[in-house]
C-alpha cells in the first residue's frame, strides 16, 4: 500500500494500492493555492 502525503502540511491525502510500500509527495487542495509573485 502506498501513501500520498502533502509536502506542505504533511497531511495524508490518499492511500493507494501498490505492490510495494511507498510514499509520494503531492500538495493537498488546501495548500494548493497559487502563490502571488
Amino acid at each position: 500500500m502506498g501513501t500520498i502525503v502533502c509536502q506542505d502540511c504533511q497531511k495524508v491525502i490518499e492511500h493507494y494500492e501498490n505492490e510495494k510500500v511507498s510514499t509520494l509527495y503531492s500538495t493537498c487542495p488546501t495548500c494548493n493555492k497559487p502563490e502571488d509573485k
